[in-house]
């Protein structure tokens, strides 16, 4: 498999970060893809994407367990 993007061979299967927004929530979800290692392109089979579109509606139905990893603030700027 070759890189859509920059033509790399050199795509392997990594564990990163998803990120899902749901209203101002950001959900960060672990999943396996793979990525190519050297532009950072990501591609998702049917079964990570099915695992993602599930984690979403249950964000939006307010069903997911979840815990806090930090804050995020907005400055007031005039």
């Amino acid at each position: 498999m070759k890189c859509v993007v920059c033509k790399s061979s050199d795509i392997e299967l990594r564990k990163v970060e998803e990120e899902i927004r749901v209203d101002k929530d950001i959900v960060l979800v672990p999943i396996e893809v793979l990525v190519c290692q050297n532009c950072g392109e990501r591609y998702y089979d049917r079964k990570a994407m099915k695992k993602l579109e599930d984690i979403q509606a249950k964000a939006r139905g307010k069903v997911l367990a979840v815990e806090d990893v930090g804050k995020v603030v907005r400055a007031k700027v005039a």
